[in-house]
């Protein structure tokens, strides 16, 4: 069966791309990155589509390097027409690049140029943007700079935070890549370039990056907790610990509270911001499991008397 597909990909994103891929072309083996210890207890883990590749009886490799000479023997023994990659976490050099008649075709989620990088979809709820969508495009030695094949565009929903919106859209990239790939293959697409003028870059997340400050508005700390969930996390400080926040609520409400004041408004677990309150509506104090905003109030009796850590009195970065 025409053509020789490579497929290369890591997490949960990747795994609807190559199960659609394997059911209408000729997967000959898969590149995934090697297991690595995971949870609390860290046991060695496989990357899910490692085990999609095993379920399908698809060979694969896990090199910590696609430079390693084993890597790239094993490359060039597959023959390869195409390789198609999504979020495998290695920057592929011209070697790979150019080793595939028909090049390497990623799938990014994002609508390039905005949101080169790493963390294209936190990226996209944090700063507030509307829709996002997949791009399809043609790999050339730089991140996220190749040509166009083909674009989806989704809305960003209010309800969205970076678990769901990885969903919908790796099920959109699942429906778009073989479309494109047949109109490719055919030589019936012509790659678009980018404008490289538009571009903005989303690179890799940081833990400390989750920390909220309250003297910023209600909203953005919102739009932080969606799109530091479910990783690393959005956070606070409670008695010198850490209280994760995995979801919240803005609410406009005018007030001249000190920011990061504790409150219980309308029977609701509240922090008072430089614009509006955050109603915190399931968090995580350390070691326990997570509860509701109401759960909070009741198990913290000093809950409404804490001023919460905030930029102007923290030395933490974030």
């Amino acid at each position: 069966m025409f053509p020789r597909i490579v497929f290369m990909g890591s997490p949960n994103f990747a795994v609807p791309i190559l199960q659609r891929l394997a059911e209408q072309y000729n997967v000959v083996g898969v590149v995934t990155q090697p297991d690595r210890p995971a949870g609390r207890g860290r046991t060695l883990t496989a990357p899910p589509v490692k085990e999609l590749a095993v379920k399908l009886g698809i060979p694969f490799i896990q090199p910590q390097r696609l430079t390693e000479p084993s890597a790239m023997s094993q490359l060039e023994q597959w023959r390869p027409d195409l390789i198609v990659v999504a979020a495998f976490g290695q920057i592929l050099k011209p070697p790979v690049l150019n080793l595939p008649p028909y090049g390497c075709v990623n799938v990014h989620a994002s609508l390039l140029p905005r949101w080169r990088g790493a963390a294209p979809i936190p990226y996209a709820i944090l700063h507030g943007d509307q829709e996002t969508g997949i791009t399809i495009m043609k790999m050339d030695e730089g991140v996220d700079t190749g040509p166009i094949l083909s674009q989806r565009a989704v809305p960003i929903l209010d309800t969205d935070n970076t678990l769901s919106l990885t969903i919908r859209l790796a099920e959109i990239a699942a429906e778009l890549l073989p479309e494109t790939l047949a109109d490719y293959l055919t030589g019936k697409l012509t790659p678009r370039e980018q404008d490289h003028k538009q571009a903005t870059y989303a690179p890799m997340l940081k833990k400390e990056q989750g920390e909220l400050d309250f003297s910023q508005s209600a909203v953005s700390l919102w739009r932080k907790v969606r799109a530091f969930y479910p990783w690393p996390s959005a956070f606070t400080f409670l008695n010198g610990k850490h209280l994760i926040i995995h979801e919240a609520l803005p609410i406009a409400f005018e007030h001249e509270y000190p920011v990061g004041q504790t409150l219980c408004f309308q029977k609701k677990a509240a922090v008072a911001t430089a614009e509006g309150l955050l109603e915190l509506v399931k968090v995580q104090p350390s070691g326990k499991k997570p509860i509701s905003g109401p759960d909070l109030i009741n198990g913290y009796r000093e809950w409404g008397r804490i001023v919460l850590p905030h930029w102007e009195e923290s030395t933490r970065s974030g």
